[in-house]
This record gives C-alpha cells, sequence and structure tokens, in this order.
C-alpha cells in the first residue's frame, strides 16, 4: 500500500510542472484571434488609404505634369517613414512610459515585443503594425501642401525627421500613456490631433517655408483628372473604416459602431458640400464632393468610437461648415498656396472634431460619457490644450526639420524645373507619356 502511494505521490510531482508549462503557455498565448484578425484587415486598409488612395486623391488635383511626382512622393514616404517606425519610430511612441514625453527604447527594431499589447487581447507585433500604417499616411498628408515645388530628396528627408521629431512624440502623449491623456485627460480616438493636427498645420508651415508655386494666385491651377480623385477619395473612404474601427483594437461592436459613425459623417459632409457649391458658385462638382467626404471623415477621426451615429451626423455637417470657408480664408485672404488644402480640409477637421467631441461625450447626447473626475468643461479644456499644444509643436518642430534638412538639400526646384514640371524634370518621366 505504502508502494502504491508513493508511486502515486511521484506521478504528481511528475504532472505538477507539466500542468504548470501548460498554465503558462495558456496566459502567454492570451491573444484573441478574431480581434488579431480584424486588426491585420484593418492595417490593409489603412496602407489601402496610403499608396492607391490618397496617390489617386492628390494626383488627381494637380495638374498632369506633376502626377507622377505626387506618387512617388507619396511611395517614399510611405516606405522611409515605416523603416524608421521598425528601427525607432514604435518604442519612442509607445515604449514604456517615464516621463510621460517620449516612450522608453525596449522595442528599438521591434525587438522584446510582448505577447500582447498591454491592456489588449491583440499581439503587440500587430499592434506595431497597425500604428506603423498611420505613422506612414501621417507625413503623406503633407505631400499636398508642395505640389510642383518641393524638391523630391528634400521631402523625403524632411518627412523622415519629422516623423520622429514631430509625430511620434504626438503620439506617445495621446495614445502611448503621455503627459496629455495622463495628465490632462486629452482624449483622441483615432487620430483627429496624432495624425490630422499634425500634418495639417505643418502642411501650412512648410508651404510657408516654401513659398508660392509659380503664377499663383493669378494663374488657374485646376484639377487635371477629377475622375482619378473621385477613385482617390472613394478608397480613403473605405479604407477609413480599417482607420477608425481598426482604432477600437477590438472586433466588437465597439468597431461596429465607429465605422458607422465614419460612415454617416463622411455622407452628410458630402451631401453639405455639394449643397455649399451649389449655393455659392451655381453647381455641385465631382471634386467638391470628395473633398467634403475626406473633410467629414477627418472631423469624425478623433470621435468615432466615442459619440452616437446622430452627433457624427453633426459632425459631418460641422466639417463642411468649416473646412469650406477656410480654404477661401487660407487661399484667398491668406494667400498661402497650400496647394490642396491639406490645413483647411485635414488640420482644422482634426481640430473642430477634437473640440467638438468635448461636449458629445455626454451621456444624454449619446456619447460614452466622461472618464472619472472629468466633466464638460473640463474635457473640453483638455481637448482645447492638446489642440494647442500639438499645433505649436508640430509648427515649430516643421521649421526645425525644414530648415536642418534644406542646409544639405535645398527645399525648392528651381523655377525652369517647376515651369517643365517634375515628373520631368526630378523624375524623368511625363504623365502617360512614357519614353
Amino acid at each position: 500500500m505504502k508502494k502504491v502511494f508513493a508511486v502515486a505521490l511521484a506521478a504528481a510531482a511528475l504532472a505538477l510542472p507539466a500542468l504548470g508549462h501548460a498554465q503558462a503557455a495558456e496566459a502567454v498565448d492570451a491573444a484573441d484571434s478574431g480581434d488579431t484578425a480584424w486588426l491585420l484587415a484593418s492595417s490593409a486598409l489603412v496602407l489601402l488609404m496610403t499608396l492607391p488612395g490618397l496617390t489617386l486623391f492628390y494626383g488627381g488635383l494637380v495638374r498632369a505634369k506633376g502626377f507622377l511626382a505626387v506618387a512617388i512622393q507619396v511611395g517614399a514616404i510611405a516606405a522611409i517613414s515605416s523603416l524608421l517606425w521598425i528601427v525607432v519610430g514604435y518604442t519612442l511612441a509607445f515604449g514604456p512610459v517615464s516621463s510621460g514625453w517620449l516612450g522608453g527604447g525596449s522595442a528599438w527594431m521591434l525587438g522584446q515585443l510582448g505577447n500582447v499589447r498591454e491592456g489588449t487581447l491583440i499581439p503587440e507585433s500587430g499592434f506595431a503594425l497597425f500604428q506603423m500604417m498611420f505613422a506612414a499616411i501621417t507625413p503623406a498628408l503633407m505631400v499636398g501642401a508642395w505640389v510642383d515645388r518641393a524638391r523630391f530628396g528634400w521631402v523625403v528627408a524632411f518627412c523622415a525627421l519629422w516623423g520622429l521629431i514631430v509625430y511620434a512624440p504626438v503620439a506617445h502623449w495621446i495614445w502611448g500613456g503621455g503627459w496629455l491623456a495622463s495628465r490632462l485627460g486629452t482624449m483622441d480616438f483615432a487620430g483627429g490631433i496624432v495624425v490630422h493636427t499634425t500634418a495639417g498645420v505643418s502642411a501650412l508651415a512648410a508651404a510657408l517655408l516654401l513659398g508660392k508655386r509659380t503664377g499663383f494666385p493669378r494663374m488657374q491651377m485646376l484639377p487635371h483628372s477629377p475622375a482619378l480623385t473621385m477613385i482617390g477619395a472613394a478608397m480613403l473612404w473605405v479604407g477609413w473604416f480599417g482607420f477608425n474601427g481598426g482604432s477600437s483594437l477590438t472586433a466588437t461592436d465597439d468597431a461596429a459602431s465607429a465605422i458607422i459613425n465614419t460612415h454617416a459623417a463622411a455622407c452628410a459632409a458630402a451631401l453639405a458640400w455639394l449643397a455649399i457649391e451649389k449655393i455659392s458658385i451655381g453647381k455641385p462638382t465631382s471634386v467638391g464632393f470628395a473633398t467634403g467626404a475626406v473633410a467629414g471623415l477627418a472631423t469624425v477621426t478623433p470621435a468615432a468610437g466615442y459619440i452616437a451615429p446622430g452627433a457624427a451626423i453633426l459632425f459631418g455637417l460641422a466639417a463642411a461648415a468649416v473646412c469650406y470657408p477656410m480654404i477661401l480664408l487660407v487661399k484667398r485672404r491668406l494667400i498661402i498656396d497650400d496647394s490642396l488644402d491639406v490645413f483647411a480640409v485635414h488640420g482644422m477637421g482634426g481640430i473642430v472634431g477634437s473640440l467638438l467631441l468635448a461636449v458629445f461625450l455626454e451621456p444624454s447626447l449619446g456619447g460614452i460619457g466622461y472618464n472619472a473626475g472629468m466633466g464638460l468643461t473640463r474635457q473640453l479644456f483638455a481637448q482645447a490644450a492638446g489642440v494647442g499644444v500639438v499645433a505649436a509643436w508640430s509648427a515649430l518642430g516643421t521649421v526645425i526639420c525644414a530648415l536642418a534638412v534644406a542646409m544639405v538639400i535645398p527645399m525648392r526646384v528651381t523655377e525652369d524645373e517647376e515651369r517643365e514640371g517634375l515628373d520631368l524634370t526630378s523624375h524623368g518621366e511625363r504623365a502617360w507619356e512614357f519614353e
């Protein structure tokens, strides 16, 4: 009997380590496959926004002799930004929090990633991939500010430096547990501040530094292909479902709500823009529809997962009401050659949406409610402070990056190169006419 008991005890002792290893493996392998699949799909949708979407949207708005220059700039920016994100950008933005200004350096080259991102049920590698797509599209948005006149080498080097000096710190301040979110309570669901405010304000600063295109504003510089712009806007619209829906980091009703709000805001803004055009210029235009839709998408982005669909419609209407006159103000009154209205559409859209968020978080208006210790007044202050700080840092960082790179690579092409067209003078190609 004693021998039987001893054998049983020994078997139990041997089984305990195996059981412990099984429990440890189960604890480590905690990623949810559904959430992970949705995040990977969303990453692909955001890349769709950047490469074909933004390329066609901007490319259709420029003159034919500058289409390929826009395409190669968007592609090169996405490529260099992605590589730098792997090397150092991710850890600066989402590494361990210390002072709240920059993330710790434990994830250089995406090494030492956790099995799951803390506070989520998704692999940290999947989270890093999703955020990489944001880091790629944000500087690419600025391309619309300097078309026809910025030197290609300067563009790539500037955007590479800008991603590390402007984008990564701001992402940490708000999304990475940094000081704006943790101390002030600033909220940004999918990038109204981190993406659109940084890109919009920086685009305006870059346009001022570069100066006007030759002939602006006397010469009309009409879009060479509104059809391409419509196709690009359609791709942006579809991709934005991943941009905002993926930011929920779950394949649940949170993602569905964010997508519904995204679509509602885009629909409302596009139709309102057409109505404004009908009243102001006598007819609705395809470029107006595309621009209005993008303005609505940018405006609802900071709030997409926090508000009700009815509020999202109001966000879209606000986008048209603010962004349309801002285009006229920047170009006609201030005579700033932000060529494709990056600040007026993306910058102002992100700013307006970030401020409206404070109001429509209210549960009686269908919002998810305020965080503990916050209310309308405190949240409005937090949003305004976040927008103000990020706008100021974006402008300052842009000046520093632009002038630093300009010491090595001139910012502008020559007047002759500009007149001939960058497709030919910078890249040896003519749009639609390959030799």
